[in-house]
């Protein structure tokens, strides 16, 4: 498969190679979204928004949830609570499989994050994808590994010299292409600012690792390839740019809109999911899986979007069954919702979202634990962005009246801050680029915690 070279240029965009035409099977062609490493369908929410905004039909937008979504230490190597390559694409041919027999589409979209981008090159080069899928897009993906070190973890699949990577990357033609028709090819990644893409290994744990792999890391000889200036990991994949470079490659033209269309009657809800231990070392922390939380409560209140103080009774109290499923709950247009989740072995989290713009089934909701560092506060809250990453010389970020948040550095490596109080029962507030968010503390002594959850 070849590219044709050529540079256009789009709002925010920067494109490298052909766009797709439009695809035959349909109009509107299932598409299957695929999460990252440690993550979950959540993330896809406004890029479903976007989609749906756009005329795609609701019905034909997939993003299921891989239950273990960490990769292992060693590919070979069975790891509780993570996933091989392997299991990783079985899980993906399986959720293909039921796309197809549910759309009665002869082929599907497949959109990828991170390390999801595995799973699908994998299932197209050696799971049958390659007469199932008619364009894959990666947005993030770490083609060529975060590292291509000798001696470096080789069994890791994120080594771009381990045989993982090696296998998926080996030339396909005498024009030396690393991917292979008959599908159509697009990557998307940033300029210089992916954390996984990087030529020294500073957000990998080692600084001074030179890691031979360089910021184009992500393209893929033989794909079209897309690059999003000032981009950070998580925005190749859920950034309007993103969504219009996917759009594009799909349908062959531009999106009507990269904003979402309101709906005027929401229908909400989700999972209700955990935090797995370390079997081998408890004390080492929580690490992320997709599983349900049964035995978990949850209650939703309507709040005032200045001071976070609650607007009346709760809108939904629920019980969580085996299944891990809230909802449905018919949200109000311009609200903003607290969503309380307790659970044993958890802190009571107080989650504070800004208003639902669409409905959405995959309003997921994971409660948090309390760091041992954190028991002598009296209040603990953070700040979260789970759609992408913050970076105090491209955004302006206030949490508390701090700016930049504690623990946030330069380069777009960290989504996420947690601070400490003092005192409880006040409003506290946040700022990322505009979207703002209003939450209350919370006395840490009834095992109780603050989360102020971005959106965009």
């Amino acid at each position: 498969m070849t590219t044709r070279r050529e540079v256009l240029a789009l709002p925010g965009v920067l494109i490298l190679g052909a766009c797709a035409t439009r695809p035959a099977s349909s109009e509107h062609p299932p598409i299957v979204f695929v999460h990252g490493n440690g993550d979950s369908a959540a993330l896809w929410q406004t890029t479903l928004w976007r989609f749906e905004s756009n005329g795609w039909p609701r019905e034909r937008l997939f993003a299921p949830d891989l239950p273990y979504p960490l990769a292992r230490e060693d590919d070979r190597v069975e790891q509780p609570g993570r996933t091989s390559t392997a299991q990783h694409m079985e899980f993906l041919r399986a959720e293909v499989e039921k796309v197809l027999q549910a759309t009665g589409a002869p082929q599907v979209v497949l959109v990828a994050n991170s390390r999801g981008g595995y799973a699908v090159r994998n299932y197209i080069q050696n799971g049958g994808g390659a007469a199932r899928v008619s364009h894959a897009i990666l947005g993030g993906v770490p083609n060529h590994g975060l590292w291509n070190v000798p001696g470096r973890l080789p069994g890791n699949e994120f080594a771009g010299n381990g045989p993982f990577l090696q296998a998926l990357n080996a030339p396909k033609n005498a024009q030396g292409d690393e991917v292979a028709g008959p599908v159509k090819w697009l990557t998307i990644r940033s300029d210089r600012l992916d954390k996984y893409a990087q030529p020294l290994g500073t957000w990998i744990g080692d600084p001074k690792l030179q890691t031979g792999v360089g910021y184009e890391g992500p393209e893929l000889k033989g794909a079209s390839n897309v690059v999003l200036p000032r981009a950070d990991h998580r925005e190749t994949s859920f950034s309007a740019a993103a969504f219009e470079a996917a759009y594009r490659f799909i349908t062959g033209r531009a999106p009507a809109t990269r904003e979402i269309v309101p709906e005027d009657h929401l229908m909400l809800g989700g999972k209700v999911m955990g935090l797995g231990l370390s079997s081998t070392d408890p004390a080492s922390g929580s690490f992320a899986n997709n599983l349900p939380l049964p035995g978990a409560k949850l209650e939703v209140y309507a709040i005032d979007p200045a001071t976070a103080e609650r607007r009346g009774p709760a809108v939904l109290t629920q019980a969580v069954g085996e299944s891990g499923a809230w909802g449905p709950m018919h949200g109000q247009p311009g609200t903003h919702y607290e969503f309380v989740v307790a659970a044993p072995g958890y802190a009571t989290t107080h989650i504070y979202r800004s208003p639902f713009p669409r409905s959405s089934s995959i309003v997921h909701l994971r409660p948090e634990r309390i760091q041992a560092s954190e028991r002598k506060a009296v209040a603990v809250a953070m700040l979260t962005r789970p759609r992408g990453y913050i970076d105090p010389e491209r955004d302006r970020t206030i949490f508390d009246r701090r700016s930049p948040p504690p623990g946030v550095q330069p380069g777009a490596g960290v989504s996420s801050s947690r601070l400490q109080f003092l005192d409880t029962g006040r409003t506290l507030l946040a700022e990322f680029n505009g979207e703002k968010l209003a939450g209350r503390t919370w006395p840490l002594a009834n095992e109780e915690l603050t989360v102020l959850e971005l959106t965009y």
